[in-house]
């Protein structure tokens, strides 16, 4: 998800901003588990992301919220 996500210019740049991490940051923490919460949590805030993330790759809408609950907090996610 983080691979596509930087690869969304505008939306890669609201992660940012929302965020306050620089791309150095993003490189430094792409395997961090904290950090890859984060990346789920921000793409997940909208539906448009999420479907936006699963036709471009393929995968099912409802994948993004298996992989938020095997993250740091993903346990508790509620889909709505």
């Amino acid at each position: 998800m983080l691979a596509w996500l930087a690869g969304q210019d505008d939306l890669f740049a609201a992660f940012l901003g929302a965020t306050g991490a620089s791309p150095a940051d993003v490189a430094a923490r792409a395997t961090d588990p904290v950090f890859l919460g984060a990346v789920v949590t921000f793409v997940m805030s909208e539906d448009a992301h999420v479907l936006a993330w699963a036709e471009a790759t393929g995968k099912a809408p409802a994948l993004a919220v298996r992989i938020m609950a095997g993250l740091p907090g993903g346990e508790a996610w509620h889909w709505t």
